[in-house]
């Protein structure tokens, strides 16, 4: 299963958070030992109230060309794996999504 995933109900992107983790930068996608998904994100920022969240979904707006209030979490608030949805043209989406998929860090 691809760590994005494009329904009636929008996009979603499911990420693997590393705060603190000297930049804010995509590292690509991983699997996890559980066989699913995700999309390797890390932050510079500590998890301390939900700053190291807005900085994860600062970094997918930038990766995905929207704007910050175009990315919300949707589920993980307190996890390290989280689930995020974008708002946005849905084909312009999956394509920039493929593209993370496909990319090696």
């Amino acid at each position: 299963m691809p760590f994005w995933q494009a329904d009636a109900g929008g996009f979603s992107v499911r990420v693997r958070v590393t705060p603190k983790g000297g930049r804010d930068a995509i590292d690509g996608p991983a699997r996890l030992a559980d066989g699913s998904d995700v999309l390797k994100v890390r932050v510079r920022v500590a998890p301390e109230d939900g700053a190291a969240n807005a900085a994860v979904g600062r970094v997918l707006a930038e990766a995905f060309d929207l704007a910050p209030s175009r990315v919300v979490l949707a589920a993980g608030a307190t996890s390290r794996i989280k689930t995020f949805r974008l708002d946005g043209d849905l084909g312009t989406l999956a394509t920039i999504a493929a593209a993370l998929a496909s990319s090696k860090d």
